[in-house]
């Protein structure tokens, strides 16, 4: 008989691996060498499971993806012998490509299953003593799986969020956790993610009343399909009112198992449509529909801060609850704070699941930048324990999957200690840092900069759907170096027809919102051309989620790119094959 989940013990285990993080935090290390000591890349830098953590940081550099290349070609190639990890590499993960436009092959092991259940049940702990989850309690996860492949190895590769879902860990976890999703796993491991959305919904909507958990990977999807909803909810009505599954859905597999859970239910078809046809602007959209729900999960920070506006709008009250940090490399940080915004949420980093070290910004070389010889500039990094309040910092992993110092590429912020372990919030990407001339704005910086400009819309009752921008050159900058002088040139999609006048107002206030004053600066001597606004015709983000899930990424995976670089031609063509209209400020003469 499996033991039931219990949330205050999981509490209890975090709360002595916090109270012990320095020593917990080297045993991992320790242990890391130790299982991996035969893999081909520590003998050739001379570490072994003897290797101290002083030894450890002089002899093995830090690295970027593209310095392990090399090996990772190796185990897809179905190298005999130990590369990166004694044991072999079963899987790959594939990153989103959202920065590159290039995805990334990442080693995946049993040992990052498991600690993303560790994850799981870590943070769902802390959810579940603040909104405990009834026994019925169902969750609406708008999952999807992508196809997998296998290398010329043998290796099978998928996305991370597929190799996980495939995971029968996963399944038992979500068991334990009284949080069974409502949709079928062949809704979830569908080959057309439109038919599982749609079915998704229809799953939700039969189980509205046990529905107390919405959730996705990211906040993207969650909006996403409540945008489809809008579109698709009277024919929803419809086959909940025959009993019949829309002639939409085509695969074989999704309609077997939709047919067992779909009846007809002529009282809950007229239930809902009565429901949606009294919606002002689907304000409160989720606890009209979802009248049990007690939160909505998943990550809402970063890049997903954009779309927690339109969240919001349809949760009204619902609390909106950031999920955990981590990446396709692996997970780093639990909220255990689920009462906080996802705006201000902190992270809590687990001492046992990886080894940490950071980067001061101060200290940092950039290692994208071909002038710079980054193994002569080597930063010196400080250790887990070591970090100090209100500093930012880059993160480097060691990890069980074949990760030695790899440069993670996020930035943070150390925000407090949760017991000796350091909590810290997501600043943005490294490698997404703009430089024309002498500014140096960010991500946040564009994210700031738009949310500014976007409130003019409100003017007219519109609202900004999404945004992007185009940059010269490979993942360093959102700008247009083909004119001279260079300048920023952003991408909007917008709700309805805007009024030149009011697009004019939006180009000079997302001009003068970026106040880093290397930006500033240069724009007012012209150093910096006059910013670019593009607007986009109604569709544009979808055929460009289209396109990415063409590519093999998955909708609940996908993060639309704050930053076209010249590596993604293809997303940077649908931008400028979609452009109705094109502003240039004039708020610097």
């Amino acid at each position: 008989m499996e033991k039931e989940f219990n949330s205050e013990e999981v509490i209890q285990e975090f709360e002595a691996l916090t109270k012990d993080a320095k020593r917990i935090h080297i045993e991992t290390l320790k242990q890391i060498l130790k299982e991996n000591s035969e893999a081909e890349y520590l003998k050739n830098l001379n570490v072994d499971a003897t290797t101290d953590l002083e030894t450890y940081t002089s002899r093995v550099p830090l690295v970027t993806h593209k310095d392990l290349e090399p090996y990772i070609q190796k185990i897809a190639d179905g190298a005999p012998y130990p590369v990166l990890t004694r044991k072999p590499i079963t899987n790959f993960s594939l990153s989103s490509g959202t920065a590159q436009g290039k995805r990334k092959f990442v080693p995946y092991n049993e040992k990052v299953t498991e600690f993303t259940m560790q994850v799981l049940q870590t943070s769902f702990a802390f959810r579940n003593r603040v909104f405990p989850i009834a026994k019925n309690g169902k969750a609406l996860n708008f999952l999807y799986s992508s196809k997998q492949f296998t290398t010329k190895g043998g290796v099978i590769a998928a996305t991370a969020s597929t190799n996980v879902c495939r995971s029968p860990e996963f399944k038992k976890t979500m068991k334990a956790l009284q949080t069974p999703a409502c949709s079928p796993d062949e809704v979830v491991f569908g080959p057309d993610y439109h038919q599982s959305l749609y079915c998704h919904l229809l799953c939700g909507l039969i189980f509205h009343e046990e529905i107390q958990v919405i959730s996705s990977s990211f906040a993207h999807s969650i909006v996403h399909s409540f945008r489809t909803f809008e579109q698709v909810w009277e024919e929803l009505c419809n086959d909940l009112r025959t009993g019949v599954l829309s002639p939409r859905i085509t695969v074989p597999s999704i309609r077997t198992a939709m047919a067992n859970i779909l009846k007809p239910n002529p009282e809950l078809a007229d239930k809902i449509h009565k429901k949606c046809s009294g919606l002002i602007d689907w304000h409160g959209l989720i606890p009209e529909i979802f009248p049990n729900t007690k939160y909505i999960y998943g990550i809402m920070t970063g890049s997903m801060e954009p779309y927690l506006v339109k969240l919001r709008h349809y949760a009204r009250d619902i609390p909106l609850q950031s999920g955990d940090y981590g990446s396709s490399e692996g997970w780093i940080g639990v909220n255990v704070n689920p009462l906080s915004p996802p705006e201000t949420t902190s992270f809590a980093i687990l001492p046992n699941v990886g080894y940490y070290e950071f980067i001061p910004v101060s200290e940092i070389v950039d290692p994208d930048n071909s002038e710079v010889d980054s193994t002569q500039n080597e930063p010196k990094t400080v250790g887990l324990t070591d970090v100090k309040i209100g500093e930012e910092y880059e993160v480097v992993i060691t990890n069980y999957a074949g990760f030695y110092r790899y440069r993670l590429g996020d930035l943070v912020r150390i925000t407090g200690f949760y017991n000796s372990t350091p909590m810290f919030q997501f600043i943005c990407r490294r490698n997404l840092m703009p430089t024309i001339n002498i500014d140096k704005n960010t991500e946040k910086d564009l994210q700031l900069s738009v949310e500014t400009a976007a409130k003019l819309l409100t003017n007219e009752k519109l609202e900004l759907i999404d945004f992007t921008s185009v940059g010269g050159f490979i993942e360093i900058s959102h700008i247009d170096l083909v004119s001279e002088p260079g300048h920023y040139v952003i991408f909007w999609e917008v709700s309805g027809e805007a009024s030149d006048e009011l697009l004019k107002e939006c180009c000079n206030c997302l001009d003068t919102s970026f106040v880093d004053a290397g930006y500033v600066t240069s724009r007012k001597c012209f150093a910096i051309g006059p910013l670019e606004l593009r607007v986009l015709s109604r569709g544009t983000f979808q055929k460009m989620l289209d396109y990415s899930v063409q590519q093999g990424s998955v909708l609940n995976q996908y993060k639309t790119p704050r930053c076209v670089g010249a590596a993604n031609q293809s997303v940077f063509q649908i931008l400028c094959n979609n452009v109705v209209k094109s502003y240039l400020s004039t708020a610097y003469g």
